[in-house]
């Protein structure tokens, strides 16, 4: 597919699809890796004229860092425990990998508390995999950004440069464990050179 579309890598493959899903003309067979059921077909006139492009994603510096507010602006003083306006980069994975950082879509206001340090970003869970973990489906994650993190933190894990999920890190020897919170999915050991960590889950926002 991504020869086909003559696209650099197979992130935007996966983009392509996640698109697709969204607007029903496919849908992804629960239980089956890389299992996809064509549900419609776009109309003709449209598929002929239209070719998909693709657009490197960058997660900008700065991310859930306070703008200055009004008063400061004006030389006065900075209000106290104000919210901070994280912004939203798409999905992760909670389930069967997929891409994870993405355009930005919008912004969630979160009190300090909830953040500490650092620079934060969030995402918008899909799949079951960490729900013994009290993380669900349709979920944002709040997300600090860092490049390490402890044996048994939740992380974003990039695995072979492409693929993004969000599980529990483990440490076998040398080796990478991502460990989800069901029993229904197996933990993927990998290689240390496979996987990048993206950043560890500080924050969870559900709405009801």
């Amino acid at each position: 597919m991504k020869e086909a579309l003559d696209l650099r890598s197979k992130s935007g493959i996966h983009r392509l699809i996640m698109a697709l899903e969204e607007r029903g003309f496919i849908r992804r067979l629960p239980n089956r890796a890389r299992a996809l059921e064509v549900i419609k077909l776009p109309d003709a006139s449209i598929a002929a004229t239209v070719r998909p492009r693709f657009n490197p994603s960058v997660v900008e510096g700065g991310l859930g860092r306070p703008a200055p507010s009004p008063a400061a602006a004006r030389g006065g003083s900075e209000e106290p425990n104000r919210n901070l306006m994280i912004p939203v980069m798409g999905r992760i994975a909670a389930g069967v990998a997929i891409t994870a950082i993405q355009n930005k879509t919008h912004n969630i206001s979160l009190p300090p508390d909830l953040l500490g340090s650092g620079e934060h970003f969030a995402l918008e869970v899909q799949g079951d995999s960490m729900i013994e973990a009290g993380i669900l489906d349709g979920d944002t994650v709040v997300i600090r950004k860092q490049e390490t993190a402890n044996t048994g933190e939740i992380i974003v894990a990039l695995i072979d440069d492409e693929e993004a999920t969000l599980k529990r890190l483990r440490r076998r020897g040398t080796s990478i464990a991502l460990e989800a919170a069901n029993p229904a999915y197996e933990t993927r050991v990998l290689g240390p050179d496979r996987v990048k960590i993206q950043g560890k889950l500080v924050s969870l926002v559900r709405r009801y």
